[in-house]
């Protein structure tokens, strides 16, 4: 395995502790800034904004540039945001210090995707990109739980310290162990290429599958403290614990969906999005069971993330001429995904449906995906191998031409 994925791995993971353990740490930063619980939660929702902004824009600001120079500078952005947010004296530095570390978060993994793909033989790509979302899931195991223990014990504030030193280390790790280039690198990218990526159907079917796919599971996991306590009978203090055991479930869900999405992604998507839709059903159903819900949690997580690495893929390979623009949309589409499903499921919730009620909207909302998903594969085999690559925007190279086509099987 190629080091530089380690440092991607690393880097992903910084981001994912950022994005995430600032729910752990919410009460603690709301009572420092003298504001509503509801005031801190828009340190949740501007990033997330924030998130999809970065993933457009800065990473077609940077199309032409090299990549690894790219990423080298997005983890410095990274770090200036974490440490602005540890220095904070107002609501709105804070704020601020949110805005700018979210930025870097899509175009890193779009662009680190592209760079990871590469790294390997192209019938390991999606193995690769799974690699470096490893860190970003395991930021939810061990990184989360961990930052909020240090924020609880030290203050809010040494969290993003510890999340910016991470940040130097995956700086100091791409710069040493991800290659400048690589033989058989497509022709120096052009915005105007990475555009005409999105003249492809099959790229935007792709969006849609992810926006509904990543919709349903953070539909029912946005409200999931409220189902195991409301409904489960967990105690307050079982939550953290059990959210660990959701966070195996990403990680081994990420890990075999990469290695499964290799062999043939349509498959591998359409099964993991029935799988889902079908433990979201039950799970809505057996949520009053403590046993049934441990067991769906873990799977909830592990067919939920399992997509990931075929979306990432797929969008890629559906546009060999201009896979980073269309990677970072994609991480945008993951965000997008994220609020569509959480608004979905609080509008259940305020519509008296109860605590449960999530997990069937995110269950509708991750079947739409599947019928998506359907529709596209089969739009997939009826285009002839040899005019794949043309579907996106024409003149592919070879090796990326042979990846579209395993990607069809």
């Amino acid at each position: 395995m190629p080091l530089g994925l380690i440092a991607l791995a690393i880097g992903g993971f910084g981001i994912g502790l950022t994005e995430f353990v600032i729910m752990g740490l919410l009460p603690e930063v709301a009572t420092d800034f003298g504001v509503s619980e509801a005031e801190a939660g828009w340190f949740i929702s501007g990033y997330a904004l924030a998130v999809v902004v970065g993933a457009l824009g800065l990473t077609a600001a940077t199309t032409r540039l090299p990549r690894k120079p790219v990423l080298m500078g997005l983890l410095g952005l990274f770090i200036a945001g974490n440490a602005l947010s540890a220095l904070a004296t107002t609501y709105e530095a804070m704020m601020a210090g949110r805005v700018v570390a979210a930025l870097c978060h899509g175009a890193f993994f779009g662009i680190g995707s592209v760079v990871a793909a590469r790294l390997v033989a192209p019938e390991k790509a999606a193995g690769a990109i799974a690699i470096m979302f490893t860190g970003l899931t395991a930021a939810n195991v061990l990184g989360v739980p961990f930052g909020t223990f240090i924020g609880q014990q030290f203050g809010w504030r040494s969290t993003f310290w510890a999340i910016s030193a991470i940040g130097v280390v995956a700086l100091i790790g791409i710069a040493a162990l991800v290659p400048a280039t690589r033989n058989g690198d497509a022709p120096a990218p052009s915005l105007r290429r990475e555009l005409a990526a999105f003249r492809s159907g099959q790229v935007w079917l792709s969006l849609t599958v992810t926006v509904l796919g990543f919709g349903g599971m953070f539909g029912a996991f946005t409200y999931i403290a409220y189902t195991l306590t409301e409904v489960g009978g967990f105690g307050s203090d079982a939550v953290p614990w059990l959210l660990v055991l959701f966070g195996a479930g990403l990680v081994v869900g990420n890990w075999i969906g990469g290695r499964l999405a290799d062999r043939a992604i349509d498959r591998t998507l359409v099964g993991f999005l029935t799988a889902l839709t079908t433990v979201l059903v039950a799970f809505g159903l057996l949520a009053s069971n403590q046993i049934a819900t441990i067991v769906l949690l873990v799977l909830m997580g592990g067919f939920g993330f399992g997509t990931v690495p075929g979306l990432q893929s797929r969008i890629m390979r559906y546009a060999p001429d201009a896979p980073t623009l269309a990677s970072g949309a994609n991480i945008g589409a993951f965000n997008l995904g994220n609020a569509l499903g959480a608004w979905a499921g609080g509008l259940a919730i305020t519509a008296g449906l109860g605590y449960a009620s999530p997990m069937f909207v995110g269950a509708g909302i991750t079947a739409a995906a599947l019928v998506v998903m359907i529709v596209a594969a089969a739009a997939a085999r009826r285009i002839p191998r040899a005019s794949v690559a043309r579907e996106a925007s024409g003149q592919a190279p070879a090796s990326e031409s042979r990846q579209v086509a395993t990607a069809q099987r």
